[in-house]
C-alpha cells in the first residue's frame, strides 16, 4: 500500500483509525471485495457538505476507499436528517449508562431518514460549531491532516470563519480543496443560493422536459445535484494525481449551473453551431425514428431502433416486413418526417398486446427496448439482482438497512459499503483522538469550550 502511495505521491505516515467496538460495521451480503482496501486507502477527506451534490461526491470518495469525516452542526445535522417520511425507525437504544458530563444525550429525531440514508455510507460524522473559536481551531487542524476538502457554502461564508482555500492552503499547501455552489464563485450570480430544481428551470433542462403540448416539467430526481456531485469526486481524484507531480493542491470551483448547462451536450451544440431552439419532445427523440415510448394494453415499453438494421428488425417482429422498403419509412430521416404515420401503425399492433407479450416477442431481436418500471420493479428487476445493485448492511441502531451500492465495479479494487451512515457526531471523540491525537484534556476543553459536542451513544 505505502508503495502505490508513493508512486502517486499521495502517502504520508498515519495511525490506523480504530472502530468503536460498540459499533457494528460489516456488509452482510457477502462480498468480501466491498471490505477489501479500496483505490483511494490513506486518503481523508473532510466533508463540510449538506443535502445531495456534496454528500454525493464524498461518498463516492467513501465507496471508493477514502476516510470521510463529515462535519455537521451539533444539534441540527445534515439538512436531510429531518426530511421525510420515510424514516428508518430505531431498533435499538441510542443511549445507554451515564459516561459522564463530556457526554450529551443524542438529540432527538423520528428515525433514519431514507434521504440522509441514500448519500452518506462511508463517512464518519463530528459535531462541530464553527461558530465557536474552538470548533474552528478543530476545523483548520483536521484541513492540516487532511487530502481533501469539500464544502458547498455560499461564496465568502467560510471565509468569515478562516476556512476559505485561502486560510487553508497556508497550513496546508497539498490540500486539495472543492467548493460546490449554485452559479460559481464568481460573476454577478455568485452570491446566490441554488437549489437543483432553480437550475433545472434557468439553465435549459426544465424547458425541454415534458411533453410537447404541454409545460415544462422538473426531472424526477435531483439529476443536476447529482452529476455535480459526480463532476466534483472525478475533477478531485485528478487533482490529487497534478499533486504527485506538483507537490500542490488546488482549489474547484464547480457550480450546478455549469454542470447543467454542460449536460444540455447535444441540444446545446444544435443551438450553438445550428441556432436551433430546442423543444419538449415526451419521449420521443427530435432527430430519431421510432425512438419513444409505447402503450401496450396493461403498460408502456420503450423502443429505440438507432439504425436501419434495427428498424428491419422491428419491422420483422411486428409481421411488417415492407415497412423498410416504403418511401415514407426508408432512411432514419425519412422515418423522423413520416413519424406520425409510423407511429401510428406500431401503435395499432402493441397497444392491444400486453407489456410481457410485446417483451416476449421482442426477445433476442437485437433491439434495444425495455418495459416502463416503477421503482418496485426497478429493484425486483433480475439484472439488477444479478449485479447485486442493492447492499444490506447492519446500522448499529436502526437495525438492517438497505442501500444502493456503488455503479461502478471495480476487477482488482475493493470499492462497497463498509461503513453504515453515521449518527450525527458519532464519531467525534473518536477522529478528535485517532486523527488529532487529543488526549484527555484537550477533549474535555473542545467539549466545554462548545467547538465540539460528543454525544453518549451506547
Amino acid at each position: 500500500m505505502r508503495h502505490r502511495l508513493l508512486t502517486l505521491g499521495i502517502w504520508r505516515a498515519r495511525a490506523p483509525v480504530p472502530v468503536l467496538s460498540r459499533v457494528r460495521y460489516h456488509s452482510t451480503d457477502g462480498a468480501a471485495k466491498d471490505m477489501a482496501a479500496g483505490p483511494l486507502a490513506g486518503i481523508r477527506v473532510l466533508d463540510l457538505t449538506r443535502i445531495l451534490a456534496g454528500p454525493y461526491c464524498t461518498m463516492l470518495l467513501g465507496d471508493l476507499g477514502a476516510q470521510v469525516i463529515k462535519v455537521e452542526h451539533p444539534t441540527r445535522g445534515d439538512d436531510t436528517r429531518t426530511w421525510g417520511p420515510p424514516f428508518k425507525l430505531y431498533e435499538h437504544p441510542l443511549t445507554g449508562t451515564d459516561r459522564g458530563p463530556l457526554y450529551k444525550d443524542p438529540p432527538s429525531f423520528p428515525g433514519e431518514s431514507a434521504y440522509y440514508l441514500c448519500v452518506n455510507r462511508n463517512k464518519q460524522s463530528i459535531a462541530i460549531d464553527m461558530k465557536a473559536d474552538e470548533g474552528r481551531r478543530i476545523l483548520v487542524d483536521l484541513a492540516r491532516h487532511s487530502d481533501v476538502l469539500v464544502e458547498n457554502y455560499v461564496p465568502g461564508k467560510l471565509a468569515q470563519y478562516g476556512l476559505s482555500y485561502e486560510d487553508l492552503r497556508e497550513v496546508n499547501p497539498r490540500l486539495v480543496y472543492a467548493s460546490i455552489t449554485g452559479y460559481g464563485s464568481t460573476g454577478p450570480y455568485s452570491g446566490r443560493a441554488g437549489y437543483d430544481v432553480i437550475i433545472e428551470a434557468e439553465a435549459g433542462l426544465m424547458h425541454i422536459t415534458g411533453e410537447e403540448d404541454g409545460g415544462p416539467v422538473k426531472v424526477g430526481v435531483a439529476v443536476t445535484d447529482i452529476m455535480t456531485g459526480l463532476y466534483v469526486h472525478g475533477a478531485i481524484m485528478a487533482a490529487l494525481i497534478s499533486r504527485a507531480s506538483t507537490g500542490r493542491g488546488q482549489h474547484i470551483d464547480a457550480s450546478l449551473l455549469q454542470t447543467q448547462v454542460s449536460m444540455l451536450a447535444n441540444i446545446g451544440s444544435n443551438y450553438l453551431i445550428g441556432g436551433m431552439e430546442a423543444q419538449r419532445w415526451g419521449t420521443r427523440h427530435a432527430s430519431i425514428a421510432p425512438y419513444q415510448v409505447f402503450a401496450t394494453s396493461d403498460g408502456s415499453i420503450c423502443i429505440g431502433a438507432g439504425n436501419n438494421k434495427q428498424f428491419a428488425s422491428l419491422c420483422h417482429r411486428l409481421q411488417q416486413p415492407g415497412l423498410p422498403d416504403d418511401p415514407r419509412f426508408r432512411t432514419n430521416a425519412d422515418r423522423v418526417k413520416n413519424r406520425a404515420q409510423l407511429v401510428s401503425i406500431i401503435n395499432q399492433t402493441l397497444s392491444v398486446m400486453t407489456t410481457e407479450e410485446v417483451l416476449a416477442l421482442l426477445e433476442g431481436c437485437g433491439l434495444p427496448y425495455g418495459p416502463v418500471n416503477n421503482v418496485a420493479q426497478t429493484f425486483a428487476h433480475p439484472q439488477v439482482l444479478a449485479r447485486r445493485v442493492v447492499r444490506e448492511i447492519e446500522h448499529p441502531f436502526a437495525g438492517k438497512i438497505n442501500v444502493v451500492g456503488p455503479a461502478v465495479e471495480y476487477s482488482e479494487s475493493g470499492v462497497g459499503v463498509r461503513l453504515p451512515p453515521p449518527m450525527l457526531g458519532q464519531h467525534t471523540e473518536l477522529v478528535l483522538r485517532s486523527v488529532l491525537g487529543y488526549n484527555d484534556q484537550q477533549v474535555e476543553r473542545a467539549v466545554s469550550s462548545g467547538g465540539a459536542t460528543i454525544y453518549s451513544y451506547k
